[in-house]
């Protein structure tokens, strides 16, 4: 996310005087329920959904996410990366690739 988007977030948020609401727990509980939504977009069918609520829905759960970050103290590259560099230890190319099976069934 670039840092002006960012910026933008945290200054919606502090205008409004909402960090007072944002406990941890408060921001993980919302992303889960934007989540959610985002997964009623595709509730009936894989293929027929409104690309903008998606859009919408998907926008939401990256805001609280944003949010998240700045409560703890984290650096998204840093966690991201950190992330993948697990993801990458336990889905080898050579046995993962083409496959769907989790880590410990390769």
């Amino acid at each position: 996310m670039k840092q002006e988007t960012a910026d933008r977030i945290r200054k919606f948020t502090q205008d409004r005087d909402w960090d007072q609401f944002h406990s941890p727990a408060n921001l993980a509980k919302s992303i889960v329920i934007e989540a959610a939504e985002l997964l009623e977009c595709f509730q009936w069918s894989d293929e027929n959904y409104d690309l903008q609520h998606v859009k919408e829905e998907l926008a939401d759960v990256m805001i609280y996410c944003q949010d998240l970050l700045d409560k703890l103290g984290l650096d998204a590259d840093e966690i991201l990366n950190m992330k993948m560099a697990q993801n990458e230890s336990k889905y080898p190319v050579e046995k993962a690739k083409g496959k769907s099976a989790k880590y410990d069934e390769l």
